[in-house]
């Protein structure tokens, strides 16, 4: 993703401003084949916040938009996760609070158009932060070969440790040239 490209996903989702230096590349990963999950650990505590920017397809071929799930520090049972998330197919709207979910409706499936990957920006703030709950906040789409969805979420992670990995996978497995980008974003 270029500098620029995703410094217009940052303001969507709520940083309006990115003077320069603000943004660290962590790490990046694109994947050469079809992979079950992608993990990113030993995250620094330097920085604020952190940004995590998808693009990224599932092989489940049921349906069209599937859930990706986020776990911090390796709590992949989902049972504490709480999250809020709206939906948009351009014919309807969802919204939905839900336990044990999160980055719902994000990821398309195979049997879409070969070219149809999602873009998400998810922004984990105050991950170092262990005096708080750890809150996540997502914005994500895809263009469904003329149909498509947009999805806004908030994802709490009920536990006060500060966030060190962050694990991805989805219904299926990611695909192949699906690309994983993390971010540290400095205070102002």
């Amino acid at each position: 993703m270029s500098p620029i490209l995703g410094i217009y996903a940052s303001q969507i989702s709520g940083h309006l401003f990115a003077p320069s230096g603000a943004y660290d590349s962590i790490a990046t990963t694109t994947l050469g084949s079809t992979t079950a999950s992608v993990t990113f650990s030993s995250i620094p505590s330097t920085y604020t916040h952190l940004q995590l920017r998808m693009s990224a397809r599932s092989s489940f071929s049921f349906g069209s938009m599937f859930d990706s799930y986020m776990a911090f520090n390796g709590d992949n049972t989902y049972s504490g996760y709480k999250d809020h998330i709206l939906y948009g197919n351009g014919s309807s709207v969802t919204a939905v609070s839900a336990s044990s979910f999160n980055l719902s409706y994000i990821t398309p499936g195979v049997n879409q158009t070969a070219s149809v990957y999602n873009g998400v920006v998810v922004d984990i703030l105050d991950y170092a932060n262990t005096s708080k709950n750890t809150v996540a906040r997502f914005l994500g789409g895809a263009d469904l070969n003329g149909s498509g969805n947009v999805v806004f979420g908030s994802i709490l992670w009920p536990n006060t440790a500060a966030v060190n990995q962050i694990t991805l996978s989805c219904d299926g497995s990611f695909v192949a040239d699906s690309t994983f980008a993390l971010y540290g974003i400095k205070g102002a």
